[in-house]
Protein backbone atom coordinates (compact mmCIF):
# COMPACT_ATOMS: atom_id res chain seq x y z
CA UNK A 1 0.00 0.00 0.00
CA UNK A 2 1.56 3.46 -0.97
CA UNK A 3 2.02 5.88 1.69
CA UNK A 4 -1.51 8.46 2.06
CA UNK A 5 1.20 11.69 0.94
CA UNK A 6 2.59 9.97 -2.18
CA UNK A 7 2.23 12.77 -5.24
CA UNK A 8 -0.26 11.04 -6.19
CA UNK A 9 -2.94 11.00 -3.22
CA UNK A 10 -1.62 14.76 -2.63
CA UNK A 11 -3.03 15.90 -6.36
CA UNK A 12 -6.09 13.92 -5.97
CA UNK A 13 -7.02 15.90 -2.43
CA UNK A 14 -6.18 19.31 -4.42
CA UNK A 15 -7.69 19.02 -7.27
CA UNK A 16 -11.00 20.51 -6.51
CA UNK A 17 -8.75 23.84 -5.29
CA UNK A 18 -6.53 23.59 -8.46
CA UNK A 19 -9.65 23.20 -11.01
CA UNK A 20 -11.14 26.57 -9.41
CA UNK A 21 -8.60 28.41 -10.61
CA UNK A 22 -8.50 26.87 -13.89
CA UNK A 23 -5.70 24.26 -13.77
CA UNK A 24 -8.03 21.67 -15.15
CA UNK A 25 -6.08 18.33 -15.72
CA UNK A 26 -2.79 17.68 -13.89
CA UNK A 27 -0.04 15.85 -15.83
CA UNK A 28 3.16 14.60 -14.29
CA UNK A 29 6.08 14.07 -17.53
CA UNK A 30 9.16 14.35 -15.61
CA UNK A 31 12.70 13.13 -17.48
CA UNK A 32 15.54 12.62 -15.19
CA UNK A 33 19.56 12.98 -15.67
CA UNK A 34 21.98 12.03 -13.12
CA UNK A 35 25.03 14.26 -13.54
CA UNK A 36 28.74 13.21 -11.57
CA UNK A 37 30.87 16.70 -11.81
CA UNK A 38 34.68 15.64 -13.06
CA UNK A 39 37.55 16.46 -11.13
CA UNK A 40 40.03 19.23 -12.02
CA UNK A 41 42.01 16.59 -13.18
CA UNK A 42 40.10 14.73 -15.21
CA UNK A 43 38.80 18.08 -17.09
CA UNK A 44 42.59 18.38 -18.01
CA UNK A 45 42.07 15.63 -20.48
CA UNK A 46 38.48 16.08 -21.79
CA UNK A 47 37.76 16.99 -25.00
CA UNK A 48 35.26 19.57 -26.18
CA UNK A 49 32.37 17.26 -26.19
CA UNK A 50 33.24 15.94 -23.02
CA UNK A 51 33.62 19.35 -21.40
CA UNK A 52 29.84 19.76 -23.42
CA UNK A 53 28.41 16.54 -21.90
CA UNK A 54 29.51 16.75 -18.32
CA UNK A 55 28.68 20.83 -17.95
CA UNK A 56 26.83 22.09 -20.57
CA UNK A 57 22.54 21.62 -19.76
CA UNK A 58 21.03 21.77 -23.72
CA UNK A 59 17.45 20.71 -23.56
CA UNK A 60 15.44 22.35 -20.72
CA UNK A 61 12.38 23.87 -21.95
CA UNK A 62 10.59 21.31 -24.13
CA UNK A 63 6.68 22.17 -23.78
CA UNK A 64 4.59 19.94 -21.49
CA UNK A 65 7.28 18.18 -20.28
CA UNK A 66 9.46 18.77 -16.56
CA UNK A 67 13.03 17.76 -17.87
CA UNK A 68 15.42 17.59 -14.66
CA UNK A 69 18.96 17.72 -14.00
CA UNK A 70 20.26 16.20 -10.94
CA UNK A 71 23.98 17.35 -10.49
CA UNK A 72 26.33 15.80 -7.54
CA UNK A 73 27.75 19.47 -7.27
CA UNK A 74 26.18 20.69 -4.10
CA UNK A 75 23.23 18.26 -4.91
CA UNK A 76 22.01 21.09 -7.24
CA UNK A 77 18.77 20.25 -9.43
CA UNK A 78 18.19 22.16 -12.34
CA UNK A 79 14.76 22.03 -14.18
CA UNK A 80 12.43 23.42 -16.17
CA UNK A 81 8.52 23.67 -16.73
CA UNK A 82 6.84 24.83 -19.68
CA UNK A 83 2.97 23.89 -19.35
CA UNK A 84 1.32 24.83 -23.14
CA UNK A 85 -1.25 22.37 -23.30
CA UNK A 86 -1.10 20.71 -20.20
CA UNK A 87 -0.70 21.79 -16.12
CA UNK A 88 2.39 20.23 -15.28
CA UNK A 89 2.69 18.99 -12.15
CA UNK A 90 6.73 18.90 -9.82
CA UNK A 91 6.90 15.05 -9.33
CA UNK A 92 10.03 13.38 -7.34
CA UNK A 93 12.83 12.03 -8.89
CA UNK A 94 13.87 8.98 -7.65
CA UNK A 95 17.45 10.40 -7.27
CA UNK A 96 16.09 12.53 -4.15
CA UNK A 97 14.77 9.14 -2.39
CA UNK A 98 12.14 11.35 -0.62
CA UNK A 99 8.09 11.38 0.03
CA UNK A 100 7.79 14.22 -2.52
CA UNK A 101 9.89 16.91 -4.23
CA UNK A 102 10.74 19.32 -1.51
CA UNK A 103 10.41 17.64 1.57
CA UNK A 104 13.87 18.34 2.04
CA UNK A 105 14.66 21.04 -0.36
CA UNK A 106 13.84 24.71 -1.22
CA UNK A 107 13.25 25.76 -4.59
CA UNK A 108 13.68 28.94 -7.06
CA UNK A 109 11.65 29.29 -9.79
CA UNK A 110 12.30 32.79 -12.56
CA UNK A 111 9.82 32.91 -15.19
CA UNK A 112 11.34 33.84 -18.50
CA UNK A 113 7.86 33.10 -20.83
CA UNK A 114 4.57 34.55 -20.76
CA UNK A 115 2.52 34.95 -17.71
CA UNK A 116 1.59 31.79 -15.94
CA UNK A 117 0.70 30.50 -12.48
CA UNK A 118 2.11 28.35 -10.22
CA UNK A 119 0.10 26.58 -7.47
CA UNK A 120 1.47 25.42 -4.38
CA UNK A 121 -0.16 23.60 -1.43
CA UNK A 122 -3.18 25.02 -3.33
CA UNK A 123 -2.20 28.43 -2.59
CA UNK A 124 -1.95 29.98 -6.08
CA UNK A 125 0.83 32.61 -7.25
CA UNK A 126 0.86 34.73 -10.74
CA UNK A 127 4.59 35.15 -12.10
CA UNK A 128 4.70 37.26 -15.44
CA UNK A 129 7.91 37.69 -17.53
CA UNK A 130 10.96 37.64 -15.23
CA UNK A 131 9.20 37.53 -11.49
CA UNK A 132 10.42 35.02 -8.97
CA UNK A 133 9.11 32.84 -6.65
CA UNK A 134 10.66 30.91 -3.72
CA UNK A 135 8.60 27.52 -2.80
CA UNK A 136 9.91 26.37 0.89
CA UNK A 137 11.22 23.39 2.33
CA UNK A 138 8.10 21.07 3.19
CA UNK A 139 5.93 21.83 0.73
CA UNK A 140 3.96 19.06 -1.22
CA UNK A 141 2.31 19.91 -4.22
CA UNK A 142 3.53 22.28 -6.74
CA UNK A 143 1.97 22.82 -10.10
CA UNK A 144 2.46 24.76 -13.31
CA UNK A 145 0.30 26.68 -15.55
CA UNK A 146 0.22 29.06 -18.37
CA UNK A 147 -2.48 31.81 -18.61
CA UNK A 148 -1.74 31.41 -22.31
CA UNK A 149 -0.99 28.11 -24.23
CA UNK A 150 -0.01 30.74 -27.55
CA UNK A 151 2.64 32.77 -25.22
CA UNK A 152 3.51 30.02 -22.56
CA UNK A 153 5.39 30.10 -19.32
CA UNK A 154 8.82 28.83 -19.35
CA UNK A 155 9.52 28.64 -15.28
CA UNK A 156 13.21 27.85 -14.54
CA UNK A 157 13.61 26.05 -11.37
CA UNK A 158 17.04 25.83 -9.09
CA UNK A 159 16.96 23.43 -5.93
CA UNK A 160 19.22 22.71 -3.08
CA UNK A 161 19.09 21.29 -0.37
CA UNK A 162 17.70 22.84 2.79
CA UNK A 163 17.88 22.16 6.74
CA UNK A 164 15.00 24.25 7.87
CA UNK A 165 11.65 26.34 6.38
CA UNK A 166 11.65 30.03 5.03
CA UNK A 167 8.46 31.32 3.99
CA UNK A 168 7.26 30.83 -0.01
CA UNK A 169 7.70 34.21 -1.37
CA UNK A 170 6.71 36.06 -4.98
CA UNK A 171 8.94 38.80 -5.66
CA UNK A 172 8.44 40.69 -9.01
CA UNK A 173 11.17 42.09 -10.80
CA UNK A 174 10.07 45.46 -9.98
CA UNK A 175 10.63 44.75 -6.35
CA UNK A 176 13.92 42.90 -6.79
CA UNK A 177 17.11 44.74 -5.42
CA UNK A 178 18.83 46.36 -8.69
CA UNK A 179 22.72 46.93 -8.97
CA UNK A 180 24.15 49.19 -12.09
CA UNK A 181 27.44 47.94 -13.01
CA UNK A 182 29.87 47.79 -16.03
CA UNK A 183 30.55 50.62 -18.08
CA UNK A 184 30.49 51.44 -22.22
CA UNK A 185 34.77 50.93 -22.54
CA UNK A 186 34.72 47.65 -21.33
CA UNK A 187 31.40 46.60 -23.04
CA UNK A 188 29.72 45.42 -20.08
CA UNK A 189 26.89 48.10 -18.89
CA UNK A 190 24.46 45.49 -16.63
CA UNK A 191 21.98 45.78 -14.33
CA UNK A 192 22.07 42.88 -11.94
CA UNK A 193 18.62 41.76 -9.87
CA UNK A 194 18.57 39.93 -6.63
CA UNK A 195 15.70 38.15 -5.46
CA UNK A 196 17.13 35.48 -3.35
CA UNK A 197 19.43 36.38 -1.02
CA UNK A 198 19.98 37.78 3.02
CA UNK A 199 19.20 41.31 2.48
CA UNK A 200 16.02 39.82 -0.21
CA UNK A 201 14.26 37.10 -0.03
CA UNK A 202 15.36 34.43 2.70
CA UNK A 203 16.36 30.97 2.32
CA UNK A 204 18.75 28.50 3.57
CA UNK A 205 21.52 28.26 0.80
CA UNK A 206 19.91 29.44 -2.25
CA UNK A 207 20.74 32.55 -3.84
CA UNK A 208 19.45 33.36 -7.04
CA UNK A 209 18.66 36.45 -9.52
CA UNK A 210 18.92 37.51 -13.03
CA UNK A 211 21.70 40.32 -14.92
CA UNK A 212 20.52 41.92 -17.88
CA UNK A 213 23.20 43.49 -20.45
CA UNK A 214 22.64 46.85 -21.84
CA UNK A 215 22.35 47.00 -25.79
CA UNK A 216 26.20 47.00 -27.32
CA UNK A 217 27.34 44.93 -24.07
CA UNK A 218 28.66 41.79 -24.27
CA UNK A 219 30.57 40.79 -21.70
CA UNK A 220 29.36 39.00 -17.98
CA UNK A 221 31.81 38.76 -14.56
CA UNK A 222 34.98 40.43 -15.57
CA UNK A 223 37.53 40.45 -13.94
CA UNK A 224 36.97 36.71 -13.17
CA UNK A 225 36.61 34.53 -9.84
CA UNK A 226 36.20 31.18 -8.58
CA UNK A 227 33.91 30.44 -5.45
CA UNK A 228 35.64 28.24 -3.46
CA UNK A 229 32.79 27.91 -0.73
CA UNK A 230 29.69 27.63 -3.43
CA UNK A 231 28.86 26.83 -7.05
CA UNK A 232 27.59 28.71 -9.78
CA UNK A 233 24.63 27.95 -12.42
CA UNK A 234 24.30 29.98 -15.43
CA UNK A 235 21.29 29.70 -17.75
CA UNK A 236 21.77 32.13 -20.84
CA UNK A 237 18.46 33.66 -22.56
CA UNK A 238 17.21 36.73 -24.81
CA UNK A 239 19.30 35.15 -28.12
CA UNK A 240 17.88 34.53 -31.12
CA UNK A 241 18.40 30.60 -31.44
CA UNK A 242 19.99 30.35 -34.78
CA UNK A 243 22.17 33.69 -35.29
CA UNK A 244 23.73 34.31 -31.79
CA UNK A 245 25.53 32.40 -28.52
CA UNK A 246 27.54 33.26 -25.87
CA UNK A 247 31.38 31.52 -25.42
CA UNK A 248 31.15 30.93 -21.88
CA UNK A 249 34.66 30.44 -20.26
CA UNK A 250 35.60 28.25 -17.57
CA UNK A 251 38.17 26.14 -16.06
CA UNK A 252 41.02 26.49 -13.85
CA UNK A 253 42.31 30.14 -14.09
CA UNK A 254 45.46 28.83 -15.99
CA UNK A 255 43.72 26.21 -18.02
CA UNK A 256 40.29 27.74 -19.31
CA UNK A 257 38.80 26.00 -21.91
CA UNK A 258 35.31 27.59 -23.57
CA UNK A 259 31.78 26.68 -23.56
CA UNK A 260 29.42 27.68 -26.61
CA UNK A 261 25.96 28.07 -25.25
CA UNK A 262 22.69 29.09 -27.21
CA UNK A 263 19.69 30.32 -25.90
CA UNK A 264 18.01 28.92 -22.93
CA UNK A 265 21.14 26.82 -22.14
CA UNK A 266 22.57 26.20 -18.76
CA UNK A 267 26.95 25.93 -17.65
CA UNK A 268 27.16 24.40 -14.20
CA UNK A 269 30.05 25.87 -12.70
CA UNK A 270 32.21 23.71 -9.86
CA UNK A 271 33.75 25.88 -7.52
CA UNK A 272 37.07 25.16 -8.66
CA UNK A 273 36.30 27.05 -11.85
CA UNK A 274 36.24 30.81 -13.11
CA UNK A 275 32.91 31.90 -14.84
CA UNK A 276 32.44 34.21 -17.66
CA UNK A 277 30.94 35.16 -20.65
CA UNK A 278 31.09 36.74 -23.90
CA UNK A 279 28.19 37.56 -26.51
CA UNK A 280 27.46 37.61 -30.29
CA UNK A 281 25.42 40.51 -29.01
CA UNK A 282 23.99 41.90 -25.59
CA UNK A 283 21.75 38.47 -23.55
CA UNK A 284 20.23 37.94 -20.15
CA UNK A 285 21.52 35.31 -17.53
CA UNK A 286 20.10 33.88 -14.78
CA UNK A 287 22.46 32.80 -12.04
CA UNK A 288 22.13 31.20 -8.93
CA UNK A 289 24.50 29.75 -6.21
CA UNK A 290 24.27 27.25 -3.36
CA UNK A 291 27.01 25.90 -0.98
CA UNK A 292 28.75 26.77 2.27
CA UNK A 293 27.44 30.46 2.56
CA UNK A 294 24.95 33.29 1.08
CA UNK A 295 27.39 36.15 1.07
CA UNK A 296 27.12 37.30 -2.28
CA UNK A 297 30.98 39.33 -2.26
CA UNK A 298 32.36 35.85 -0.94
CA UNK A 299 34.71 35.02 -3.99
CA UNK A 300 38.03 34.71 -5.08
CA UNK A 301 39.55 37.08 -7.73
CA UNK A 302 41.59 36.27 -10.53
CA UNK A 303 43.78 38.37 -11.98
CA UNK A 304 43.83 38.65 -15.59
CA UNK A 305 47.48 38.58 -16.01
CA UNK A 306 47.23 34.86 -14.15
CA UNK A 307 44.39 33.97 -17.01
CA UNK A 308 45.63 31.19 -19.37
Amino acid sequence: MKPLDTIENIALNHKSALSSHGFGNVFSNMAVESRISPDPVRYERMTTDEVRKNFLVENLFTADSIPVVYSDVDRVVIASAVPVKKSLLLDCPPQLAAKYFAQRREIGIINIGGSGKIAVDGKVYELANRDCLYISRGQKEIVFFSDSPETPAKFYIISYPAHTEYPTTLIHQKDATAVELGNERNCNVRTIYKYIYPNGIKSCQLVMGLTELACGSVWNTMPVHTHARRTEVYMYFDLDKTADCVFHYMGKPDMTRQVVVRNEQIVISPSWSIHAGVGTRNYTFIWAMGGENQDFDDMDGVKMSDLK
